[in-house]
């Protein structure tokens, strides 16, 4: 459906999309750089790549500027380019325990093995504007921060790496949750979903979820509309590694880059398992950049869907058809596109309607005084 019977037709729209340039630049004495986008709107980015199903830093905050900071909008905008990119390889499991932690915490336990990493996060901070942002100077502002943390501008962070504290739980029987097999993961993005949905189809949703409607479903399920209220047994932020079979020797790997990963496990309520035994059962989140409250709400979802209820949460295609931002917004947005040939029908039978009303109520009239009122 597109705005074909708009008076001024392809001129018109041509001179809209202008005008939204133009709003864009007009109050500004600079456009904004890609790379400050890209570098000091991480929690956005972050966003974005998630949603938009396509890790690309650089390629996201073009998105964000083009949507001019419409999540959104620059989600659609990262999907449809990535719908234009060519399949030429399939990376190598990805194993989040080896990756290369700067935020690491858990609180089901205070003592974990190799201590707790506050890491960078707004978690501690107070709620209060910072007036200083108008007019800081970033050399001096990045000075500041590094005597504060007593860093060396040229140090290189060490490299840390954690057993993942659930790995303790299963080596105690205490988890019922079984190990993961190497299969064929489902493919979104070149099959379609169908239900009931395979556990690594609702992951890779979720994975793409939108970050609101995926927490407050999340929520719901807190608050009582599900069987889902778990503690963290682990949340981990960090750098993993991302490597591809070698093209001319499968049996060695080819190390391509690294990327940002958020990874969740929530320890839920103890269950029977498959074998009789009373173990506790894990919920997993694993999302794109550092976005920890969306990896939260996935391991809540994702174990809510694992259980049996009337709750919405537990609604399978409830959820995974009502999280992605590109499918609900496009759904929403597409109301302000013509509908005037429904509307018109609507409204001709709607006057039909209250003419026969009208008619109805004369016959009664006459039926019950003999003449006319």
């Amino acid at each position: 459906m597109g705005y074909v019977a708009v008076t001024g037709g392809q001129a018109a729209i041509e001179t809209a999309n202008s005008l939204t340039q133009w709003y864009r630049l007009k109050d500004s004495d600079r456009s904004l750089k890609v790379e400050d986008i890209e570098h000091q709107m991480r929690q956005l980015i972050n966003r974005v790549m998630g949603e938009g199903g396509l890790y690309a830093p650089e390629y996201a905050a073009i998105a964000v500027k083009q949507a001019e900071g419409d999540p959104a909008e620059a989600a659609f905008l990262l999907r449809a380019y990535r719908s234009t990119l060519a399949r030429n390889y399939y990376s190598e499991t990805i194993k989040p325990e080896k990756m290369r932690v700067i935020r690491r915490i858990s609180s089901s336990f205070k003592d974990i093995p190799g201590g707790q990493i506050l890491g960078p996060t707004y978690d501690y901070t107070h709620r209060l504007l910072n007036f200083d942002l108008r007019d800081e100077d970033h050399r001096d502002a990045l000075n500041q921060i590094l005597d504060r943390l007593s860093i060396d501008p040229k140090h290189k962070s060490e490299k840390l790496t954690f057993q993942k504290v659930t790995d303790l739980l299963r080596a105690q029987g205490l988890v019922g949750n079984p190990d993961p097999q190497e299969q064929e993961p489902f493919d979104m993005t070149r099959q379609k979903l169908t239900f009931p949905a395979s556990r690594s189809a609702r992951l890779q949703a979720l994975s793409r979820g939108e970050t609101g409607a995926m927490t407050a479903l999340a929520y719901s399920s807190l608050r009582g509309y599900g069987a889902v209220h778990p503690t963290i047994g682990e949340l981990r932020v960090g750098y993993a590694e991302v490597a591809i079979a070698y093209p001319y020797d499968e049996k060695e790997s080819l190390y391509i880059g690294e990327m940002m990963l958020t990874e969740v496990e929530t320890i839920n309520s103890f269950t029977l398992n498959d074998d009789g035994a009373i173990t506790f059962r894990l919920g997993y989140g694993l999302v794109f950049g550092q976005n920890e409250t969306k990896a939260i709400a996935m391991a809540i979802l994702e174990q809510s869907l694992e259980t049996k209820g009337k709750s919405p949460t537990q609604d399978e295609e409830f959820v995974l058809l009502h999280i992605d931002s590109v499918e609900a917004n496009g759904f929403v947005s597409h109301l302000k596109l013509p509908h005037y040939i429904t509307f018109q029908s609507k409204l001709d039978v709607l006057r039909q309607s209250q003419k026969i009303s009208v008619e109805k109520k004369k016959n009664e009239t006459r039926d019950f005084k003999g003449q006319e009122v």
